[in-house]
């Protein structure tokens, strides 16, 4: 199973979606992805904090097809286990001196759990998290 990080998200939501994100997308069957609920909440955070209009109406709904039909039962959450993980994680990380971002924290410590690779742009970002990353912006 691979985890759709935030940003790869994103990107597929787009009019145009760069064609490298769309090429490695449409190369993985549906089903071996998934998204987690952190990341539900950084989309819908991230088009609350868009100006009221078309725009954010459009983006809205697409996330919301994405949520309920795209990723319906593929949706990981940050239950107990992940917390553990996170609270281990975290404390890797600083010990090591390099510290996490609480969202990213909380996505590899889901990934961790369900032994998911990750999908992200941001690789250097899951550095030294025990997760696989695969980076579809390159070939």
């Amino acid at each position: 199973m691979i985890v759709l990080d935030t940003n790869v998200l994103s990107e597929l939501m787009r009019p145009v979606p760069e064609p490298r994100v769309l090429a490695w997308s449409d190369s993985i069957p549906a089903q071996q992805t998934s998204i987690t609920a952190v990341t539900i909440s950084e989309i819908l955070y991230g088009i609350g904090r868009m100006p009221t209009g078309m725009r954010r109406r459009r983006l809205q709904s697409i996330a919301e097809a994405i949520f309920e039909e795209d990723f319906r039962g593929r949706i990981l959450a940050f239950d107990a286990n992940a917390a553990v993980e996170y609270a281990a994680l975290v404390l890797e990380r600083e010990a090591e001196g390099r510290p996490i971002s609480m969202a990213d924290a909380q996505i590899a410590a889901i990934c961790r759990v369900a032994n998911c690779a990750l999908a992200t742009r941001n690789s250097r970002d899951f550095e030294f998290t025990g997760v696989s990353i695969i980076n579809p912006w390159e070939p």
